[in-house]
């Protein structure tokens, strides 16, 4: 069986993985670099039991099961570590601490937490771009390929997909998967596929050794302005510390590569930085950053098969929670294509054929 993935990011990565665990030796086409975009800009977060009561419940239980897994069976290491996880409040004015709980010496006065969300048991952590990279290294060591490429477009004989286009040749296939994220709007033009939009997220990454403890955070923050934020705060055992907090609706471009903050972004995280914690405060910044995460009209993921031609598939629009669930749909993704059918999570929720598929037309020129 001939499978090509369209897209290197986490979710594509994922799915190679445990296909080539099935014997299939996937082809996966990615157009910029593995972990480009959200995948390997985001906080690399995980919960177990955050999504439950709501039709992720099983998917993010699964995913988070296999995570712990693959930190064992895998070579490489991408920061996987257990956490504890705390709510918590600060203001850019007022410094004066109220009562709080944790080990919380590492932040400023200003900033209270007031409870505890999850335990080393409930809540974990990765390096997102670390922990792509190495399923698919893992994927190529069981005979996956990986090419960079740009796909153009899809052929079919008959009923069935059987060639996927690519700025660097044709590549026949029995199935292909969509998983390029936000961009997967542009398989439009060739697959019935319902609408994924990109919401844009940035983000800052500061070299805080090991002054900063085992602690994620999620704050509300009020500016001086008296604009509210949502700052979360992800210390990484790579002695580095993730924090986001602005996201924005901007146009999502044509090439991941081309990503950039949106003006007065970064600046103000930079601020909001500072009257969090003196270890970030006083910390040498290595990467500022933005990156499109991937959602749906009802804010589900795109997992299954596409309406019309056999043998196409699509997974994308995890939002945030794309880092978390990648293992989980990898694994039920390589179970449809090869057996027919997820053994481990229901998919229903997850149908593309619950949403109408958008309309060609509705494409602007640049995503064509």
């Amino acid at each position: 069986m001939r499978v090509v993935i369209c897209g290197g990011g986490v979710i594509g990565a994922s799915i190679a993985y445990f296909l080539s665990c099935l014997g299939v030796r996937p082809i996966v086409v990615e157009s910029t670099g593995v972990a480009c975009a959200a995948s390997g800009k985001s906080g690399g977060f995980l919960a177990l039991d955050w999504c439950d009561g709501t039709p992720l419940e099983q998917l993010a239980r699964r995913s988070f099961e296999l995570h712990a897994e693959l930190a064992q069976k895998i070579d490489g290491d991408w920061c996987y570590r257990r956490m504890v996880t705390y709510s918590g409040s600060a203001s850019e004015h007022h410094r004066t601490r109220r009562a709080t709980i944790g080990t919380s010496r590492w932040l400023a006065e200003g900033v209270a937490l007031d409870r505890r969300l999850g335990s080393a048991d409930t809540t974990a952590q990765v390096h997102p771009a670390q922990f792509t990279a190495a399923m698919m290294r893992a994927a190529q060591a069981q005979g996956a390929e990986l090419r960079l490429a740009r796909v153009t477009g899809l052929m079919r004989n008959g009923s069935a997909v059987s060639v996927v286009e690519t700025d660097g040749g044709r590549i026949e296939c029995d199935a292909v998967v969509i998983a390029m994220g936000p961009w997967s709007i542009m398989a439009s033009s060739w697959l019935p596929l319902p609408a994924v939009f990109g919401l844009k997220g940035h983000s800052l990454v500061f070299d805080t050794g090991s002054r900063v403890p085992a602690e994620a955070l999620f704050l509300e923050y009020r500016e001086a302005t008296g604009v509210s934020l949502s700052p979360e705060v992800f210390p990484r055992s790579d002695g580095t510390t993730y924090i986001c907090g602005i996201s924005s609706e901007s146009p999502l471009p044509a090439d991941p590569g081309s990503v950039v903050p949106d003006d007065g972004a970064i600046e103000r995280i930079e601020v909001m930085s500072d009257r969090l914690s003196p270890a970030l405060s006083g910390a040498k910044i290595l990467a500022r950053q933005a990156c499109y995460r991937p959602v749906t009209q009802d804010g589900l993921p795109l997992i299954g098969r596409i309406a019309g031609p056999e043998g196409a598939f699509v997974a994308t629009g995890h939002s945030v929670w794309g880092i978390l669930n990648a293992p989980a749909t990898g694994e039920a993704m390589a179970d449809l294509i090869v057996n027919g059918a997820s053994r481990n999570v229901d998919l229903t929720a997850f149908d593309p054929l619950r949403l109408r598929p958008l309309d060609p037309k509705h494409l602007s020129a640049q995503q064509r």
